[in-house]
């Protein structure tokens, strides 16, 4: 696009459409809306005094009630309508944006049942906490819908700041304090260098929205600009800019080398935070990181980008390939358009890549050939997630072994997870280069593997939770014996723990099934085999606090514990929460077709 075509561009429009693109995008920001207002509403209740009137338990359970039924999974998953950019492209709306985000508020809804039963927080530092954990959870929405890399930032650290506060939320205790601070200097350091990353990807590109990269992308590596070395000296920079990316993305899903951070946070964190923080933190990653892997990795067509039929518009020096707007018709242009036509024709000259357009890039080539061109693309990041997943797993599993707080423990395990978790996102992102359906059945283990670990780390960070309330303590070596004194809680910690174990025919092993058949798929046979022989390092480190529990004398320094299965409100949570991970094998058709149908539109 050449300077005359800009110099068209009317500002009337531009300002027209742009606020019209975003009253039909409010529509499909609905629940984010509603934890929005629930802030309003928490924060005026905290200001104000009224407090001690209004529960802010209250108020925030039905934030979160209101929040999930906008979210409406049942009736959006199956409509094959859903998808496409919103907020002129910041944002992608479609069935894995409303799995995620549905995922995100059902967990929501739980914890803030989770909290009120275990005593964190108090009544007087009610508003602040869930004010906290409903502005994280905003952050996490967005990260699952990011569609540019600003959006991106914005969004993880709109998930991160709150998590900061979260953990140090034991106040006068000297861990939970070391625990904020440590995570706010790892978190600091995280997200400056995803920020150079990001500088570093969108300024050689011209671009930060994730579809118009991956066009420019492939204009870069098109075979005859390869063989004329157009654009060679940028592939350094493009790999540099890539990895500082993942950096950021790493941090959140607590990914070696980026986890030194996590079993610190956990130990000195409440286990409320905990179970958020495992939970909820790496669903939204997970889906990030499948927004970010594929979005730069394949180039899907772009005449059924936007659901609403309107023209996406220049954003953070993004421009569109839909169709042209409508051309000024007094040649005469006003100051204020002027400037805005010099700006935007700045911003399109210093974007090109080559001496063609996005434009022309698009109409020059088909989706198949840039697809193709993408291959390496592909290769690298499917390399490097597998890479990462491998030593996460491994470094996670070898870890939680010589533990002896239960809470670091399952800090080391939430850490294996996530690399169990990221295996299955390489292989679709190696699938991507053959048949799209084998990548989508990958994106859906990953999807359905979330499903099945919410259940398995609120329900374990909730038994240790009301276990501490009892006994005052979160050591290994206390729990001995417990079988003796509340048997139903041990039996659904051993569902749990054999079901993170990944033990047939419990949820957890449906879930590990599913994503080692996606790396299977894949022939990554190297990458299987580390998780196979991670999966048998785990059983000592679980089988060996159900040992302790089962097997181990009581202690003599214990008192009574009375927390029992169906004589009290913690025990029927224990119990409710439990009972998907262990009969999910009986009915897993309903997770599994949301999780299928949050996949489906993705490619």
């Amino acid at each position: 696009m050449d300077g005359r075509y800009f110099a068209n561009v009317s500002l009337q429009y531009l300002i027209e459409n742009l606020t019209n693109n975003t009253f039909i995008s409010l529509d499909a920001f609905r629940p984010e809306l509603v934890l929005c207002a629930t802030i309003v509403a928490m924060l005026l209740v905290r200001v104000v005094g009224l407090s001690r009137f209004i529960s802010p338990f209250i108020l925030a359970l039905a934030g979160a009630l209101v929040g999930l039924w906008q979210a409406a999974p049942w009736e959006y998953l199956y409509d094959k309508s859903v998808g496409g950019e919103i907020f002129t492209g910041l944002l992608v709306y479609d069935h894995l944006s409303v799995y995620f985000r549905s995922m995100l508020l059902c967990f929501l809804v739980l914890f803030v049942l989770f909290t009120r039963l275990s005593g964190i927080p108090d009544r007087e530092d009610g508003a602040d906490f869930y004010t906290l954990v409903f502005g994280a959870t905003l952050g996490m929405c967005l990260m699952a819908s990011a569609n540019h890399l600003l959006t991106v930032f914005l969004a993880v650290e709109m998930a991160s700041v709150p998590s900061y506060a979260l953990a140090g939320m034991l106040k006068g205790r000297r861990l939970s304090s070391e625990a904020a601070l440590k995570y706010a200097v790892y978190g600091a350091g995280a997200a400056g260098v995803m920020l150079y990353g990001i500088s570093l990807l969108s300024g050689v590109l011209g671009t930060a929205h994730l579809p118009t990269m991956a066009i420019r992308l492939s204009e870069l590596l098109r075979p005859e600009n390869l063989e004329a070395g157009i654009g060679a000296d940028k592939h350094g920079v493009l790999a540099l800019g890539g990895l500082m990316l993942t950096v950021g993305l790493a941090f959140k899903l607590s990914a070696v080398p980026f986890h030194f951070w996590c079993p610190d946070v956990f130990e000195g964190a409440s286990a409320e935070v905990n179970a958020f923080l495992s939970v909820a933190s790496k669903a939204a990653a997970l889906a990030l990181l499948i927004r970010v892997a594929v979005g730069l990795g394949y180039s899907a067509d772009h005449d059924a980008l936007s659901p609403t039929n309107s023209q996406p518009l220049v954003v953070a020096g993004m421009f569109s390939v839909a169709d042209d707007p409508p051309v000024a018709e007094n040649k005469t242009a006003s100051v204020a358009n002027l400037g805005a036509t010099k700006s935007v024709s700045t911003q399109s000259e210093s974007a090109e890549v080559t001496t063609e357009s996005v434009s022309e890039t698009s109409s020059s080539m088909t989706a198949q050939q840039r697809n193709k061109a993408l291959q390496p693309v592909r290769t690298y990041i499917a390399t490097l997630i597998a890479f990462i997943a491998a030593i996460t797993c491994t470094f996670g599993n070898l870890a939680a072994y010589g533990q002896t707080n239960i809470k670091r423990l399952l800090a080391y395990s939430t850490i294996a997870h996530a690399g169990y978790m990221m295996m299955p996102v390489a292989a679709a992102i190696s699938l991507l280069d053959g048949n799209l359906l084998d990548a989508q059945i990958a994106i859906a283990a990953v999807a359905f593997y979330i499903g099945i670990y919410l259940f398995m780390n609120l329900g374990a960070f909730a038994i240790v939770a009301f276990l501490r309330n009892d006994m005052r303590s979160e050591e290994i070596a206390d729990y001995a014996g417990l079988i003796r004194q509340c048997p139903g809680v041990v039996i659904c910690m051993g569902i749990i723990l054999l079901s993170l174990l990944g033990l047939p025919p419990l949820g957890g092993f449906i879930a590990k099934f599913a994503a080692f058949v996606a790396v299977a798929e894949a022939q990554m046979w190297w990458l299987l085999v580390i998780g196979g022989l991670n999966t048998a390092i785990s059983v000592f480190y679980y089988v060996r606090v159900l040992k302790v529990m089962v097997f181990d004398p009581e202690p003599d320094t214990r008192g009574p514990v009375n927390v029992s299965l169906f004589g009290s409100l913690p025990g029927a949570f224990i119990f409710a929460i439990t009972l998907p991970v262990a009969l999910i094998i009986i009915r897993p058709g309903l997770l599994v077709d949301l999780a299928d149908a949050a996949a489906k539109i993705l490619m």
